[in-house]
């Protein structure tokens, strides 16, 4: 995607293994793609669909 902007999850493994990037600096979509695989395609959500799947991830 032009212009985005990719920072890696800070709830990706560090030892290489399950890596996700997102990018949250377009407007009106939040990206998501595999760290290992930035090629193999790119996910994108509504911000409040992608705010209300993280608040979700992270309830214990």
């Amino acid at each position: 995607m032009t212009g985005a902007q990719w920072r890696k999850s800070t709830r990706s493994s560090t030892n290489g293994g399950a890596c996700v990037e997102v990018s949250d600096n377009l407007p009106g979509r939040v990206l998501v793609r595999d760290t290992k695989d930035r090629d193999g395609g790119t996910l994108a959500f509504e911000p409040a669909a992608w705010s209300a799947f993280v608040g979700f991830a992270r309830q214990p």
